[in-house]
């Protein structure tokens, strides 16, 4: 599997550098659920299914659309990516790893991780934006469980500065320039597919969570592993359950997701602008 993996790996960066040509993207972002909006800001825009790039995942969830896009974000070249495999979907961290590491094949240093999320914070309100400082895994799924990849990473990558601490400055700096709020937070990422219980997230309260959801964890780690600097967003979409009473669906989210989609596309893209 190992090889067959470095094989899709290197393929699927031979492909991305076919469509782009001599750009080479700064930064690549994966977009989360009700936030691929910010692929419409990519000027001189390459789309490339996911299904011509070996490995790569394949979608079933409304809200991923499964394509990269490459061009130029604020004048900055970029590869974005609409849609990531969650793991309420399949045991196999394959496809994501694939997707991760030709980012890293590419030459690329920087990925921004972006989600929607559920708040802990009663003065965190849908819409709200959560720049992401650490994470907590309750997910009960490690992606780099199994025999080590040695091509790509150690076998025990530390995680004390996983979200990049100087690309956070970086972050907040330019949410002030942009008049963004933008909160601060540590994210918790439990499997789902369900929402979480009202005790759930009293735990996770309890625990030090700012913000629960179902993703970004295990990109965050396939990423470090692979020594890419990652820095991430939360888009609120909801408060927790049993915080307020509303009812928690998926269309609930994308829904939710509109209202901070705005301030998150002018932030990405001022962001970047820094990296150049």
């Amino acid at each position: 599997m190992a090889s067959t993996h470095k094989q899709n790996v290197d393929a699927s960066r031979d492909v991305i550098r076919e469509k782009i040509g001599d750009a080479k993207p700064k930064m690549a972002v994966i977009l989360g659920s009700g936030l691929g909006g910010l692929t419409e800001k990519i000027e001189n825009s390459v789309a490339i299914p996911y299904a011509a790039l070996p490995g790569f995942p394949v979608l079933g969830v409304q809200g991923h659309v499964g394509e990269a896009v490459a061009g130029k974000l604020n004048g900055v070249d970029v590869l974005a990516f609409r849609g990531r495999k969650h793991f309420y979907e399949t045991d196999d961290a394959y496809p994501l790893k694939t997707m991760i590491r030709t980012v890293k094949a590419l030459g690329i240093e920087t990925l921004f991780l972006s989600n929607a999320a559920g708040s802990l914070r009663d003065s965190m309100l849908p819409g709200a934006l959560m720049m992401i400082t650490d994470h907590i895994n309750f997910m009960g799924f490690h992606p780099l469980v199994g025999p080590n990849d040695d091509d790509f990473g150690p076998r025990f990558p530390p995680m004390t500065d996983a979200w990049d601490p100087l690309l956070r400055d970086r972050l907040a700096e330019t949410a002030q320039d942009e008049n963004i709020t933008l909160h601060e937070g540590v994210y918790m990422a439990f499997r789902g597919p369900s929402f979480e219980t009202p005790a759930e997230i009293r735990m996770a309260q309890a625990m030090g969570g700012d913000a629960v959801g179902m993703s970004s964890v295990p990109d965050c780690i396939i990423a470090r592993h692979c020594g890419l600097r990652v820095v991430g967003c939360s888009c609120i979409t909801n408060l927790g359950a049993g915080m307020d009473d509303e009812e928690l669906s998926h269309a609930h989210t994308l829904e939710n997701a509109k209202r901070g989609a705005g301030n998150f596309e002018r932030l990405v893209a001022a962001f970047v602008k820094h990296l150049a």
